[in-house]
């Protein structure tokens, strides 16, 4: 691609982003979206037949980009939507593994964020399911997945730096207490 056609792409630049303003849901997207366009652009610049006008070309780029960005996030809401009825589905623990698991969790809670420890106190812990705690906090499936994820994953940190040895062995027989 010449440069003065690039140049010309980059002087449009504002009319380009109030295109893509207008199909995305933040500034910062249509911003993302517009930059990887500029890349794409250059990379697919040997498919610019000369006979066509480079702004309607690049249009088309920004126009398949769109469409990419909408792909890509229905994606990841339905795997998010997978996961969190994965989660909601799972079995709870039963009496004798409640009484065996390690009095330390209760201990190292605190030292996690407090979103953190209240969707293990209430998923975990508790009889909530991944749902109702998702219906009552206010957020999504999706995002009561990725928490209680997030959740556990600090709380197994805390865990080890409180407990070391004990708590690579899941807490069974606890000694830290």
């Amino acid at each position: 691609m010449q440069t003065k056609t690039i140049d010309d792409l980059i002087l449009q630049r504002s009319r380009f982003l109030q295109f893509l303003r207008g199909r995305v849901d933040t500034p910062s997207t249509a911003e993302d979206i517009l930059q990887s366009a500029y890349i794409r652009a250059m990379e697919k610049s040997s498919t610019l037949n000369k006979t066509e006008s480079a702004v309607a070309w690049f249009y088309r780029i920004l126009r398949n980009a769109v469409i990419d960005h909408y792909r890509h996030r229905d994606a990841e809401d339905r795997a998010l939507e997978r996961w969190a009825n994965d989660l909601a589905t799972e079995v709870s623990a039963d009496a004798t593994t409640q009484n065996i698991v390690c009095r330390c969790i209760e201990q190292v809670l605190p030292a996690i964020k407090p979103q953190y420890s209240e969707i293990i106190r209430e998923v975990d812990l508790g009889e909530s399911t991944l749902d109702s705690f998702a219906k009552s906090a206010g957020i999504t499936p999706g995002n009561a997945a990725v928490r209680v994820h997030r959740a556990r994953r600090a709380l197994k940190k805390q865990l080890a730096l409180t407990c070391g040895t004990c708590a690579e062995h899941r807490c069974v027989d606890c000694t830290c207490s």
